[in-house]
């Protein structure tokens, strides 16, 4: 039923958890192959994509690209796109179920689910950055690409995939999408806050409305990328400039 698509770049310390959070949902054959797109590491994180009997894609170019390859190899009608920092919180297949039944029983349009984004960190900025998320993906129906996407094939390939950009791939193809196929489930995705804490959580959230602004008023994604020196990282976020683990 599911295509799992994990871009993942050096990603050893924490691909194994994320990996581990949809074994039920693979028991349960709801996740039928999980496919972990590698841009060129360096530690063990084929391996470990490996040991789990995921299928290992190698893809070069930035996080659209590493997207677009692992869509390209899966086989299911549904596709998961989902971080390697990101866990799905238990039982979260139960609702993503219901989910793709009232899609495919008609009485829901294909659309984008994403999940409800929560910080594996304590204290108020990490709340304050939940509460920003969730409103923009309640206003502006543009969650983060760490919330996890999850696309009816069909509705994936009419709108022409990701696009091979340098960043704020997401955004560009949930614009495509446009705003009335896009839901918040209330299973959440749980990204873990090291690189949040290492940034500084003010610093990014004013850096994250600085893209995003110049993002909605038409700026070209590559002249953002070059203005802010985005970095092909492909662990997570959508916004530019992202640093490497």
């Amino acid at each position: 039923m599911i295509s799992v698509i994990i871009p993942a770049t050096n990603a050893e310390a924490h691909l194994a958890e994320t990996l581990s959070s949809l074994v039920s949902a693979a028991v349960d054959g709801l996740v039928r192959e999980v496919i972990v797109v590698d841009g060129g590491s360096t530690d063990r994180t084929l391996a470990i994509a490996d040991d789990a009997g995921a299928d290992i894609v190698k893809a070069d170019g930035g996080r659209g690209s590493q997207l677009r390859a692992g869509a390209a190899r899966a086989r299911f009608p549904w596709l998961l796109f989902l971080d390697a920092d990101t866990l799905l919180d238990t039982g979260w297949e139960r609702e993503v179920n219901l989910h793709i039944e009232r899609v495919q029983s008609g009485r829901r349009r294909a659309e984008v689910a994403s999940f409800r984004f929560q910080l594996d960190d304590e204290g108020a900025l990490p709340r304050t950055l939940e509460a920003l998320v969730s409103l923009r993906a309640r206003l502006l129906k543009l969650p983060y690409g760490d919330q996890g996407l999850l696309i009816p094939r069909a509705l994936y390939d009419q709108v022409g995939g990701f696009g091979a950009l340098p960043a704020l791939e997401d955004m560009d193809l949930l614009r495509r999408i446009g705003r009335n196929r896009i839901a918040v489930l209330n299973s959440r995705a749980i990204v873990n806050g090291e690189r949040y804490r290492r940034d500084g959580y003010l610093s990014h959230m004013a850096r994250g409305q600085l893209y995003l602004a110049l993002y909605l008023i038409g700026v070209p994604v590559r002249t953002i990328a070059n203005l802010f020196g985005a970095s092909p990282d492909p662990v997570g976020e959508p916004a530019v400039g992202r640093g490497a683990r």
